[in-house]
């Protein structure tokens, strides 16, 4: 009964309202941090514990990269920095 129900499991990252969220290597990490010039706690926070995050395998200090859909930009990207929650 417990591999049907992981079979029938929804996952977070396909649902339609949730962004592109892609998990940095230590080098693309460094390079959006030489890019903006900031240290990883300058940029906006998200929790170990979110769903996402989890679906993602990121561990505090990682630093994920979002990718928004905008009506009027396009695609708009933001990088938020893994912490303990």
């Amino acid at each position: 009964m417990v591999e049907n129900e992981f079979k029938n499991r929804i996952r977070i990252m396909d649902h339609v309202y949730v962004p592109k969220h892609i998990l940095l290597t230590h080098e693309e990490a460094e390079q959006v941090l030489k890019k903006y010039n900031a240290k990883p706690e300058q940029f906006p926070y998200i929790l170990d514990t979110d769903p996402v995050v989890r679906e993602l395998g990121a561990k505090p200090g990682d630093l994920i990269k979002i990718i928004r859909k905008s009506q009027t930009a396009g695609e708009t990207v933001y990088y938020r920095y893994v912490v303990k929650g």
